[in-house]
Order: structure tokens, then C-alpha cells, then sequence
């Protein structure tokens, strides 16, 4: 079927014919399906640059092992855009016990082996065989995360930068939009690509010290041959590596950074883009897609499921968790979409012709962060030196739900929805501190917005473990509340609590310990997860350095299969007798 009679972007060459174009100005590479949906970056990025009057095509999960793939749509004018999908590749590929992976929700049927390992690295080998000098720009999660020297679990090594061995010309870290334009403007200007350089929210590479210089105050991170090793020197250096980056991840604050590898090449960060503004995300979000996967595909793309009638209602997410990388990647500053907007699009998803009354979640990275955390998060900041949740609340956070509650309620008296369910995750902590709204959207959540079970994430109860995760301990009061507002109701609605085994700080004492309180609670949980060591994670720089960086102090990290495997069972088990 062609792009000019179903809407979708071009694929091919001859949907390319029929909208009347002779090249692309940008062409999207991607590890996933093309599925025309805002939750799917291929998607949102190149609506986008169409919105701007950029001509895009996209090719979805191309065959890697057959070069005529990628010259399917011909030489863009401008350049390639290429991401590995919405998941690392590894990630998308290998399960926490580094096996190989059955499944793949982002590809057609749920069936995996769409795309090649380390995807980034290989479709741009391709690229380059085609097409030596286009200008190429990576970005999504594997880029945005593995733009410096990275742990890489899979291989068990400090890899370079991601930049450096793909040869790509920019990389683009976090949400990309702003920066992109920014490139693109400056390409259809005859920029040439290895000029831009100085573009908020990317990352170059240099040849040279003194290329550096060009970058005033830049910060010197430990170089790659320093940090590679495994001997204590490195470790401590990969530590002080990470906690660098983490120092100047505030858009208002940061200095570039400099990393030296191999003597004369050097990756270049530039300071964090700033965050989009509520009207930016309105118009972007409200781009009329298509919500559904293109019709070449048969069976399907499950991960469209889940979230095809959903509202992206807020970005970025200042819970602070060591294990999660939205915030390397998203940012700590939290922008919500208005209430108005957030209206016009459910109505314009009551008018498709599958909807079923049904919306499947209003949410971001955490749904009740829906307003800026401070004062400071209002102009896209946020502080470095303290989390807003960790170790206690920082007194300038405002825990306010009456944004959130008066959306939702907006929502639910659109003719024609007939639920709206909250899937994206609630920190119930943040709950907690609402003195004046907090019991108020409790129960609004338990009589409006949960269908039977409400998924929560405590991760663990051990107080070590928690304090590695950087979290805290109010889960048990939250199940108290959480009975409560059901008995108030008179509603028979349950908690599925998720727990992450073997995280470090988890030894057998901690493994134990959560098991007796499983046992004790009568609770198997169906939900679990073997930490998982994923690049750009303050977790993931305890479990290979054991160190914790934030304070140089050592930390136990399980790292045998046997032991990360008896822990897991422990917990499903309730059983804590196997570590003794």
C-alpha cells in the first residue's frame, strides 16, 4: 500500500513516486517497525521535520545482511537519521541472564531477529558502504546512552563511545527534537555536517587537544584508557567518570565535557538541550498520526498495543532511581502538557475508528509527576548536588496532584470514553507527601482509574538496598492506605508489587530478608526482575565497579550466575533457606 493513499511515510521507492518526490531530505533508519505513533521515535521525529517542511522516509528494521536495503529510498539530500529502536538492541535481544531472547515487541508477529546486535554499529556500516560521505546522526536510547565509555554487560568491558566506533558525524543524547531542527536548519542552510558542532544536546568528535580549546571551560573526564580497566585505579576513575557526567546534566548549569581516547581523539558533549516547553509539547503531540503499524506488516506490532490509545502527558522524571535511565536520558525536569491539549487529542482518539471507549493510560516516565518538582525545574533546571525524593524531600519540592486531578477529570467527561486506566506508574511516595490533594487522587485513582490490580513498584524493603536504589521505605504505609481507600469505596482492588532481585547492595542477608517479608505477607509476586546492567545507570556503575559513586564507599554486587539466579527464585519463592 503507498504513503499517498494511507497517510504512512514513505518506505519505498514507489510511495516515494507517488507523493511526487524525487529524494528525501532526511531518511529515518530504525531497529523497530515503522508504527505511526508518537510513542515510536521514527515516527514522532520525522512528523516533525515534516511538520517544518522537511521531506522524511523511513526504513523500518532493514535487512543488514543485504546492502540493496538500504538504498531503498535513494541519497537523502540532507542525511541519515539512524536509532536502534526504542530499546538498546542488546537489551531488545538478551534477557538479564544474558539469553537470547525469543520475542521482540517492536517487531512484526513479537517475533525477534528483525534486527542485527549492536544495530547502530551495523547499519551504519551499510551506510557507509552506499553512501560515504552522507551526513549521518544517530541518536534514541543506544546512542544516548553509550555516548562516553560505557560498561557493556554483554561482553563484560568498558566500550568507547558508541561515536567513535559507528563514525557517525553527530550523535544526539535525550529527546531529540530540538536539537535535530537545529541540524537540520543548519544543513538545508549548506552548513556542511562536519561544521556543526556546538549544537545543545550533541556530542562530536575531535582530533586534537587543541580542538578542545574551541570549547571554553569544558571538563576533562578521566580518558577511556584510564577508565577501561579492571584493577581498583580504573574502577574508582570509572566511578568519578560517571558522577562528572551526572554534575553537568543540568541544562541551566553544565559545562561541556571532554573525553580523551586513545591519545588524540576526543568525544565532545555539549550542555543538555533544554527541556521543551508545555506549548512545544502540545503542538507535537497533537500531530495527527495514524496510530497504527503500517499495513505491510502481518501479525502485528505488540508493543502498539499497550499504548496506541494513549496520552503522552508529561516528560522527564525527577524520582531519582539508581537503576532507571530516563533520567540520563530524559532529564530530571518535568514538563506536562496542558490540560487543554490533552482534551483535544482524547477527542480526536474517540472519532478513530478502533477506539472502544478505552484509554489505555495518561501518564510519562512517572504519570504523577505532572508539574515541575521546584521553582527551578519551571526554567528546565534542576539541582546536582541533591535528588528531589533521596534521601529525603528536598524542602523546595512541591508534591501537588490538583493539575494531574483536574486533567484526568477533564478526560473522563469526553462523550464516547468510558475508562481511562493509569498504567505508567505511580510513585506512591510522592502520594504520601501531598498533605492536601494526596488522599484525594488516592481515591480518585482506586474509583476512576484501576481496573481489579494497581501495578506499584516498592523494588525491594531491605533498607541497603533501597538506599542503593535510591529510594525509600513508604510502601507498607502505601498498602495500608491503598486497603483503606478500597474499604472506604467498597472496592476489592489489589497491589501487584514489583521487586528487582540481585540489585547491589543484595547480598544474602538483604535476599533473605525480603523473602521472610514475602512470606510473611503471603505474597508471591508475579512480577520480578533480575537487575539488569544497562548502560547509563547509577546501578549499573555500582555492579561493575563496586563501588558506590556518590560516596567512594565499597558496595557487594551479586555477580555469579548462580547467586543472581538463587535470588531470583528466593523471591518468587518466598523461600530463604537456598543462600544458607
Amino acid at each position: 500500500m503507498s504513503a499517498s493513499k494511507t497517510g504512512f511515510l514513505p518506505v519505498c521507492r514507489s510511495d516515494m513516486d507517488k507523493l511526487g518526490r524525487e529524494e528525501c531530505d532526511f531518511i529515518f533508519v530504525s531497529g523497530d517497525a515503522y508504527v505511526d505513533h508518537p510513542s515510536f521515535a521514527a515516527a514522532l521525529l520525522c512528523r516533525v521535520l515534516e511538520a517544518e517542511g522537511y521531506r522524511t522516509g523511513i526504513i523500518p528494521q532493514p535487512d543488514w545482511k543485504n546492502p540493496a536495503s538500504f538504498t531503498i529510498l535513494g541519497r537523502p539530500r540532507l542525511g541519515f537519521l539512524v536509532g536502534a529502536g526504542s530499546m538498546d538492541s542488546m537489551v531488545a535481544h538478551y534477557t538479564a541472564a544474558r539469553r537470547r531472547r525469543s520475542d521482540d515487541a517492536y517487531s512484526p508477529g513479537g517475533k525477534s531477529g528483525f534486527r542485527p546486535d549492536r544495530a547502530i554499529l551495523v547499519y551504519i556500516e551499510r551506510i557507509r558502504r552506499a553512501y560515504s560521505d552522507a551526513a549521518v546522526i544517530i541518536g534514541g536510547i543506544e546512542a544516548s546512552l553509550r555516548r562516553f565509555s560505557h560498561y557493556d554487560y554483554w561482553s563484560d568491558t568498558v566500550r568507547r563511545s558508541i561515536l567513535l566506533d559507528s563514525k557517525a558525524d553527530i550523535l544526539v543524547y535525550g529527546m531529540g527534537e530540538r536539537p535535530l531542527l537545529e541540524i537540520a536548519s543548519r544543513l538545508a542552510a549548506g552548513e556542511p555536517v562536519k561544521n556543526i558542532r556546538n549544537v545543545r544536546g550533541t556530542c562530536v568528535r575531535v582530533h586534537g587537544k587543541q580542538s578542545v580549546t574551541q570549547w571554553k571551560d569544558a571538563v576533562y573526564l578521566p580518558p577511556y584508557e584510564t577508565v577501561k580497566g579492571k584493577d581498583e585505579a580504573s574502577l574508582r576513575a570509572y566511578a568519578q567518570h560517571f558522577m562528572t557526567q551526572k554534575k553537568n546534566s543540568d541544562p541551566l548549569s553544565a559545562f561541556p565535557l571532554a573525553e580523551e581516547n586513545d591519545g588524540e581523539r576526543f568525544i565532545i558533549q555539549n550542555p543538555p538541550s533544554l527541556p521543551l516547553s508545555t506549548a512545544e509539547l502540545d503542538r507535537i503531540y497533537e500531530i495527527p498520526f495514524l496510530r497504527k503499524a503500517h499495513p505491510m506488516y502481518e501479525g502485528g506490532i505488540n508493543a502498539l498495543k499497550e499504548v496506541s490509545f494513549s496520552l503522552v502527558s508529561s516528560r522527564g522524571c525527577f524520582g531519582g532511581c539508581s537503576f532507571c535511565a530516563i533520567t540520563n536520558h530524559q532529564g530530571r525536569a518535568v514538563t506536562a502538557r496542558s490540560k487543554e491539549s490533552l482534551v483535544r487529542e482524547a477527542k480526536m482518539l474517540t472519532k478513530h475508528e478502533d477506539f472502544k471507549g478505552y484509554i489505555h493510560d495518561v501518564g510519562g516516565p512517572t504519570a504523577n509527576f505532572f508539574n515541575p518538582a521546584c521553582e527551578k525545574q519551571k526554567r528546565g533546571g534542576f539541582c546536582v548536588e541533591r535528588e528531589c525524593l533521596f534521601p529525603s524531600a528536598c524542602p523546595k519540592l512541591k508534591a501537588d496532584h490538583i493539575a494531574y486531578l483536574k486533567t484526568l477529570e477533564a478526560l473522563r467527561k469526553i462523550p464516547g470514553v468510558e475508562k481511562i486506566f493509569i498504567r505508567s506508574g505511580i510513585r506512591f511516595d510522592f502520594i504520601q507527601l501531598d498533605m492536601k490533594h494526596g488522599n484525594e487522587f488516592l481515591e480518585t485513582l482506586c474509583r476512576n482509574h484501576v481496573s481489579g490490580q494497581l501495578k506499584t513498584a516498592p523494588e525491594h524493603i531491605s533498607p541497603n538496598v533501597l538506599d542503593a536504589m535510591g529510594k525509600g521505605d513508604g510502601y507498607e504505609k502505601f498498602r495500608k492506605d491503598f486497603t483503606a481507600a478500597n474499604k472506604k469505596l467498597k472496592l476489592k482492588q489489589y497491589l501487584l508489587p514489583y521487586f528487582i532481585s540481585a540489585h547491589p547492595g543484595a547480598g544474602k542477608k538483604e535476599a533473605e530478608e525480603l523473602a521472610k517479608y514475602l512470606k510473611k505477607t503471603g505474597f508471591t509476586p508475579e512480577q520480578t526482575q533480575e537487575f539488569y546492567p544497562t548502560p547509563g545507570t547509577l546501578s549499573t556503575v555500582m555492579y561493575h565497579t563496586g563501588l558506590d559513586p556518590r560516596t567512594g564507599k565499597l558496595i557487594y554486587a551479586a555477580k555469579g550466575d548462580k547467586e543472581r539466579r538463587l535470588q531470583k527464585s528466593m523471591l518468587k519463592s518466598g523461600c530463604f533457606s537456598k543462600l544458607g
